[in-house]
């Protein structure tokens, strides 16, 4: 956890982050840094696959090797596909066999055009090829049971079975060995074709996680939530904790300026908390029997295991600015950059509820990464990713932060009244190395921060990864032609215990410690 000492006005104290290598909260799980692509805009075609590709950047299975690259440097874990919203119409036999005899399908999600020359089959190829694990979303709009099952046995079956018979007949003789099914998308959404009332889901839910886990029990099962803190998210644990292994959460920050933009995320935060408390909830049953009269006694596991959440749609997203049934192309300022470091900070923090996140998209649709015929180029979203991938491993540490917090207007407004918004953001995480690694967003717009540092040793050398700073403004994006906001290295030899956070900067400062921690 991130404990925190609010300086009330300037200049009242200095800031300052303490922290101990000895105390540790959890483990972080590897797969926080997942990946996510939809059938929407240009996330498949003309981002992981593309044939047809005039510059030769693609391999002989039509995918942008350029792509693959990038997935493979952020050491992406895990991968959700085919949607979201995609699919809830999603027909997985269309994508499957010969390119020529699949068939082309209106796209009612995004109001596109399905061709289905990428499917199932392209999409295993292309996660062994980047070397990450698929994570399958159902459709349980205009889907069936008996859809979901057959899918199920198409990836997973090793009997002399039809559809694991028909995964052979198509060129795979082994199986793929899915591990991660999620049970619908946004179910409770309008927008959603079949839309469900989560009495109704709830009951369909667990028909069907018993069905599947009767064809492969060793499948993980995520339960369609919504924002962690909703009537739906309560009901739906309450009914299916013992049928589930993860619940599923989605929130989009967002803002107008700069502050309401960073204050979005800590709304995110406080889902994780809520949601943790709601899981809780779920796995206690009270036992009233005995006492008619009293309305709570006693209570007792209903649930041996602890479902944790997968934040599995998360990112910077304003609709107006990127609309999704135009592709989404969102182009990301400095401000969105350092809004995604602290979602990572948030996600380091609250390690011991994640189960899995995925930043929902990966490529061209509101993502870190854009494609071009020519090549690819990273937007500012990209960097925290690569550096919170490549460091911030292991077991999140405590920290405390002395620092001014930020007053005005937030979005959605209750974070004024609920979340502290500090000025200094920070998650720390020790690696198996014995690394030590200290992540610092300072989202101030005219002031950088000298900040006592409780918990360095004096005279050790640190490694310094930054990101924006004193050079740029809030607005500041990259293109095409010039990723101007990139990672600065450098090193800082720690002869005393102040260091400087610039302004509108996120930091990462890496050093090994002379022993390891007991724990």
């Amino acid at each position: 956890m991130t404990s925190l000492t609010i300086l009330s006005k300037e200049g009242e104290a200095s800031p300052s982050i303490s922290f101990n290598p000895e105390n540790t909260i959890s483990d972080i799980n590897p797969l926080i840094y997942g990946g996510f692509t939809e059938h929407m805009g240009r996330c498949i075609y003309g981002g992981l696959y593309e044939p047809e590709n005039p510059n030769g950047l693609s391999d002989e299975n039509g995918f942008r090797k350029d792509v693959i690259s990038c997935f493979k440097e952020l050491q992406v874990p895990v991968v959700r596909y085919p949607g979201g919203n995609f699919c809830a119409t999603y027909r997985w036999q269309d994508g499957i066999g010969p390119k020529d005899k699949r068939p082309t399908r209106p796209e009612l999600a995004w109001e596109g055009i399905e061709p289905n020359t990428f499917g199932t089959d392209e999409f295993m190829a292309w996660c062994k090829n980047v070397g990450t694990e698929p994570y399958l979303c159902l459709n349980m709009g205009t889907g069936t049971l008996e859809d979901a099952l057959a899918w199920l046995e198409y990836c997973n079956g090793d009997k002399d079975t039809h559809y694991a018979n028909l995964r052979r007949q198509n060129g795979h003789k082994e199986p793929y060995g899915v591990k991660y099914w999620a049970l619908g998308n946004e179910m409770w959404g309008p927008w959603q074709v079949e839309q469900h009332s989560k009495e109704d889901y709830a009951k369909k839910a667990i028909q069907w996680s018993r069905a599947l886990k009767l064809l492969d029990p060793s499948i993980v099962l995520i339960l369609c939530g919504k924002d962690g803190y909703s009537d739906w998210d309560r009901y739906t644990l309450q009914k299916c904790i013992k049928s589930i292994d993860m619940h599923s959460i989605h929130y989009y920050s967002m803002g107008k300026g700069h502050y309401t933009n960073i204050s979005s995320v800590y709304a995110a935060e406080r889902a994780i908390q809520v949601c943790s408390s709601l899981i809780d909830l779920a796995r206690c049953e009270f036992d009233l029997s005995p006492f008619p009269d009293v309305e709570l006694i006693s209570t007792k596991p209903k649930s041996a295991k602890r479902p944790t959440i997968c934040f599995d749609e998360w990112n910077v997203w304003d609709p107006e600015r990127a609309p999704g049934n135009k592709g989404a192309e969102e182009l990301y300022t400095l401000s969105d950059g350092l809004a995604v470091a602290i979602w990572l900070n948030i996600f380091i923090r609250n390690s011991k509820d994640l189960g899995m996140a995925t930043i929902a998209q990966s490529v061209n649709v509101i993502a870190p990464l854009m494609t071009t015929p020519r090549g690819v180029w990273k937007q500012t979203t990209y960097f925290p990713l690569l550096l919170f991938s490549k460091y911030m491993r292991g077991k999140s540490v405590s920290v405390h932060v002395r620092t001014e917090t930020y007053q005005g207007k937030t979005f959605p407004e209750w974070v004024q009244s609920t979340c502290a918004v500090p000025k200094l953001d920070v998650s720390a995480a020790i690696d198996d190395d014995g690394w030590m690694n200290v992540a610092v967003v300072n989202s101030d717009e005219t002031r950088s921060f000298s900040t006592q540092l409780a918990g360095i040793d004096k005279g050790i050398e640190v490694q310094v990864f930054a990101l924006g700073g004193e050079n740029f403004v809030a607005t500041d994006a990259n293109n095409e032609e010039n990723e101007k906001i990139a990672i600065r290295e450098s090193t800082w030899i720690a002869t005393g215990d102040v260091y400087t956070f610039e302004r509108l900067s996120f930091t990462l400062l890496r050093w090994k410690l002379s022993r390891s921690p007991k724990n």
